[in-house]
C-alpha cells in the first residue's frame, strides 16, 4: 500500500525521488520494494544503520501488517521544529490499529489515520482520514496533498474507519472475484478467454461510470436491464437463490469486524 500511495506521487512529481526513504523489515525484501520505483529512492532494511534517519524527516508513512506494529518503536531523532511542522506527522495505513495506540507508540509524533484503496495506483482511489485533535490546519494540507491526486478523500470519525476499510480498501477484492467469475461464465458458454476477460472488464467499468454519471440507484439500473420473462431476470433470480446478495452484505460486515479485531490482537 506504501507503494500506492507513493508512486503515483513520484510520477506526478509532488515530492521528488531522492527524498524518498523506505525501509523494509529484511534485506531480502529490498528489490522487491524497490521495483517499479525510480532508481534515486531509497530502500534499505531495518538493521542499515541508514534507517534511522527517518525518525529525523518531517513526514513518514507507517505501512507494515498490523501484526509487526509492536516490533517498531520510535527512536531519538534531531528533528527540527517549524510552523508547518511542530511536531514530525505520522500517517498509518495500517488496519485497525486506533490512534490512540498510534499515540502511545510514537509519543513525538502527530498521528494520522488513513485507510485508502489500491485504485490509487490509476488516480481513482478512495481514502478516509481521521487524526488527532491536536493536528495543525497546515498538517492537515499536507496530509490532503498527499492523497487528492490519487483518490477522493473522506474526513470520518475514527469509530467509521472499519467500515470504511471493509466496502473501500477490501472492495476491488470482491469485484476482482466477481469479475473473473463473470469472464468464467463466459468461457464456458462459449466465448473465448481473451475476449470474454476483456468484455467482463468493459462491463464492469461501463457499469461504474453509468451509475455514476447517471447518478443512478444500483436497484434503477437493475430494473432498465431486467426485462419481463427475460434472460437477464432469469440470471438474477438464481443469483438471489445462490445468496450473491447475502454473501457480499456479509463479507463487509466480516471484513470490518476483522478490522477491529486485528487492534485487540496485536494489544495482547
Amino acid at each position: 500500500m506504501a507503494k500506492a500511495i507513493v508512486s503515483p506521487l513520484l510520477e506526478r512529481g509532488e515530492y521528488h525521488p531522492q527524498h524518498v526513504l523506505g525501509i523494509v523489515g529484511s534485506s531480502s525484501s529490498i528489490s522487491s520494494a524497490l521495483n517499479d520505483l525510480p532508481k534515486e529512492v531509497k530502500v534499505v532494511s531495518s538493521e542499515d544503520s541508514l534507517s534511522r534517519e527517518v525518525w529525523n524527516a518531517p513526514l513518514k508513512i507507517l505501512a507494515v501488517k498490523p501484526q509487526q506494529f509492536n516490533k517498531i518503536k520510535e527512536s531519538v531523532s534531531s528533528f527540527q521544529s517549524n510552523d508547518q511542522f511542530p511536531k514530525p506527522l505520522l500517517i498509518s495505513v495500517l488496519a485497525g490499529i486506533t490512534l490512540e495506540r498510534l499515540t502511545k507508540a510514537f509519543p513525538g509524533h502527530t498521528c494520522v489515520r488513513a485507510v485508502t484503496n489500491t485504485p490509487s495506483l490509476v488516480g481513482q482511489g478512495l481514502t478516509g482520514l481521521a487524526w488527532e485533535d491536536d493536528i495543525t490546519l497546515d498538517q492537515k494540507k499536507v496530509v490532503r496533498k498527499i492523497f487528492e491526486p490519487i483518490s477522493e478523500i473522506y474526513e470520518l470519525d475514527e469509530q467509521k474507519l472499519d467500515s470504511f476499510l471493509a466496502l473501500t480498501s477490501s472492495g476491488p477484492a470482491y469485484i476482482a472475484l466477481v469479475v473473473e467469475a463473470m469472464a468464467d461464465g463466459a468461457v464456458a458458454a462459449g466465448l473465448p478467454r481473451h475476449l470474454s476477460n476483456q468484455l467482463a472488464h468493459k462491463t464492469l467499468s461501463g457499469t461504474a461510470s453509468l451509475l455514476s454519471e447517471k447518478r443512478l440507484h444500483p436497484a434503477e439500473l437493475k430494473d432498465m436491464v431486467a426485462s419481463p420473462a427475460g434472460t437477464t431476470i432469469s440470471a438474477l433470480r438464481h443469483l438471489e437463490l445462490a445468496g450473491l446478495r447475502s454473501a457480499l452484505i456479509e463479507a463487509v460486515v466480516l471484513a470490518a469486524q476483522r478490522s477491529r479485531q486485528l487492534a485487540d490482537e496485536v494489544s495482547s
